[in-house]
């Protein structure tokens, strides 16, 4: 079994790749959610592994110590939403085993957004005697006006940021990920790309769509908006607009889907029109969702780095708190290709 690095203690990126599950099969196997769809021998694995490597799995029921006087070691998690995708769960597994790594533990409160939620929580936690910081969090990338309760209060924004940077901040590197996937495919050849987009108002849509176009003028390939869609990031529109780009009469020879489920429903369009991914279309998602590695054929993607920036979240925010050095700036969490077997050189 290959170890974790000797001296580091174990994360759920570890059990992941050593029993061959993502890393959300993992959080929701140690978390012990109710519900969850993993089978009996998944769990028994993910658990095993979890003990031989010496996960704490008691973590995950540790008790806040909150007597005067008592180290300040409890953060707090802020977010608008935990439960619309498995990106909310990853990223809060990251700034758990952060905190958990120089002994703090997190307590998350999601608030669907709502100020008044977001006062309450904060007007309850802000005096707990345990208090080290707060780390604010969205689903999506966005710019955030923070709470004014949070003035003097140690903060790390996560896949969020302020118009004016006034606290660390960490979001995905969204261009250099549209770049990434984009040049993957020049690489292999193709000069025609089409690109599935998500709804234009959210950030991150745009961020990929700007990468899409710098990998192209990289490439000496001119701009083409009608190879582009805007899709809503479901399997139905991804089928749809793959459809329509590959009717066109000079259809591209690939397809960059601006995430995994419209890659998916790329890849259907693909059979219904009888062309064999990848010998005679290519086809890149977004996001490295469990669904990835399970597509026909393995979906080469683009991860997004979500548990990697709750643990930039949480160390970042210890640093602060504890005195460190840190600076109000927006770090870009690199966002790198997962290559599968859904990309091949064009047919000639």
């Amino acid at each position: 079994m290959n170890r974790p690095a000797r001296g580091r203690r174990p994360t759920m990126t570890d059990i992941a790749k050593l029993a061959g599950v993502s890393q959300s099969t993992v959080s929701l196997v140690i978390n012990h959610l109710s519900g969850a769809k993993v089978s009996r021998a998944t769990r028994e694995t993910v658990l095993r592994i979890a003990r031989e490597l010496g996960y704490p799995l008691e973590r995950h029921h540790g008790r806040i110590d909150n007597r005067p006087g008592a180290a300040r070691n409890l953060i707090v998690y802020l977010t608008d939403e935990l439960t619309t995708s498995p990106h909310a769960m990853q990223t809060m597994d990251g700034a758990k085993d952060g905190a958990w790594d120089q002994d703090c533990l997190v307590a998350a409160f999601a608030t669907r957004g709502d100020p008044e939620q977001e006062q309450a929580v904060l007007a309850r936690m802000l005096d707990h005697p345990a208090l080290l910081g707060v780390i604010y969090a969205t689903i999506f990338t966005r710019a955030v006006s923070l709470p004014p309760a949070l003035e003097g209060v140690p903060t790390v924004l996560l896949n969020c940021h302020e118009r004016e940077p006034a606290h660390p901040a960490v979001v995905p590197a969204e261009r250099q990920g549209g770049y990434t996937a984009t040049m993957h495919l020049v690489a292999n050849g193709h000069r025609r790309i089409g690109f599935i987009n998500g709804e234009g108002w959210i950030e991150a849509a745009g961020d990929r769509l700007q990468g899409y176009r710098l990998a192209l003028a990289e490439a000496g390939i001119a701009f083409d908006p009608l190879l582009v869609r805007e899709g809503d990031w479901q399997v139905d529109s991804g089928y749809a607009h793959a459809l329509s780009l590959l009717d066109a009469p000079d259809r591209p020879s690939a397809l960059f889907c601006a995430n995994d489920l419209m890659a998916l429903g790329a890849l259907d369009a693909a059979r219904e029109r009888k062309l064999a991914v990848p010998r005679a279309l290519s086809v890149v998602g977004y996001d490295d969702q469990d669904l990835a590695r399970y597509t026909h054929p393995p979906l080469t993607t683009v991860l997004l780095p979500n548990y990697e920036m709750g643990r930039w979240a949480a160390e970042n925010l210890i640093a602060q708190a504890r005195g460190g050095r840190v600076e109000n700036m927006v770090f870009e969490s690199e966002c790198p290709l997962v290559s599968r077997d859904s990309v091949a050189p064009p047919a000639l």
